[in-house]
């Protein structure tokens, strides 16, 4: 049962209208959000510094005490056109502190002005970078959230095919991985999310596929061939409208040998994960960390 925090965040979330506004009018829902981010300040106590990894602007987040020998590659929601460093700061701090672990956020290119596949290529990009600077393959986390959790698919589909050595695992919350909006989740729980919608999420599909095809691998990982991906750990709430996403991505994962661990959180909310105060949160991050130490040891 959902704890009365996530009812009562759900409800203000809905009253708000949080990811609300007009889709034609990205620059305000740009600025929207990154107001709301800016209401839930970082730790003191969180180290956060901002440099350009050879043209990607990115931002090195720690908590004390991490290890520097492994890392979280973190690729922030917003549904490919908005989002940024900012919104996600808090979260991937907490994800530092419990995987006792550097995370690398990235500012990959938004749509409109950058569609599909300049997202994918930024996050290729940014994963040769670690490797580079000395983290290997084995010490490396991708996650990511709603759209960035279906990057950071495609990004491991991009990485296999271009014989990259994948991630040691990747942790996925709520992610988008069908673009055609094929799940039946999409009209089944849209009064019940209160953070996206199938209106919503329509014009952003269309602004980052900019012509191509919805159902393409690098677009909708879903379709894409998952074997040989490194474990992944799936997270998703039953009150959101991406719930088939996620559940349809282990189904298929799993059929084909990929190690999928799948969390249904009852009652929640699209990317509650980004809410600290909520139970849920601190139950879902400590499952994070549990994953983290098993696959990279």
């Amino acid at each position: 049962m959902a704890s009365e925090e996530m009812k009562a965040t759900a409800e203000a979330i809905r009253a708000a209208g949080v990811l609300g506004g007009d889709p034609n009018d990205i620059q305000a829902m740009r600025a929207s959000m990154e107001a709301g981010a800016s209401t839930v300040p970082v730790p003191d106590d969180i180290q956060h510094g901002d440099f350009d990894a050879g043209g990607i602007s990115s931002r090195h987040v720690a908590a004390p005490d991490v290890r520097n020998d492994r890392g979280v590659l973190y690729f922030h929601g917003g549904g490919y056109v908005l989002g940024s460093l900012n919104t996600h700061t808090e979260l991937m701090g907490r994800i530092s502190r419990v995987c006792r672990a550097p995370v690398l956020g990235i500012d990959y290119r938004l749509a409109p002005e950058n569609p599909y596949p300049a997202a994918v290529e930024d996050a290729v990009a940014s994963y040769e970078r670690l490797r580079q600077n000395g983290i290997t393959a084995e010490q490396i986390v991708i996650a990511g959230d709603s759209a960035g959790g279906g990057l950071a698919l495609a990004c491991m589909l991009a990485l296999k095919e271009q014989n990259i050595p994948l991630p040691a695992g990747a942790v996925l919350f709520s992610p988008w991985t069908d673009l055609t909006g094929s799940g039946e989740s999409v009209n089944s729980r849209a009064a019940l999310d209160p953070m996206v919608s199938p209106e919503l999420l329509s014009p952003m599909a269309q602004m980052y596929l900019n012509g191509a095809d919805p159902s393409e691998a690098g677009a909708s990982p879903l379709f894409g061939d998952l074997s040989g991906l490194p474990p992944l750990l799936v997270q998703v709430g039953d009150h959101e409208i991406l719930l088939d996403d996620s559940l349809r991505l282990a189904e298929r994962a799993k059929t084909v040998g990929v190690d999928v661990t799948l969390q249904v959180f009852d009652g929640a909310f699209h990317v509650f994960q980004n809410q600290p105060h909520l139970p849920e949160s601190a139950e879902a991050l400590a499952a994070v960390a549990d994953f983290f130490d098993r696959v990279t040891g």
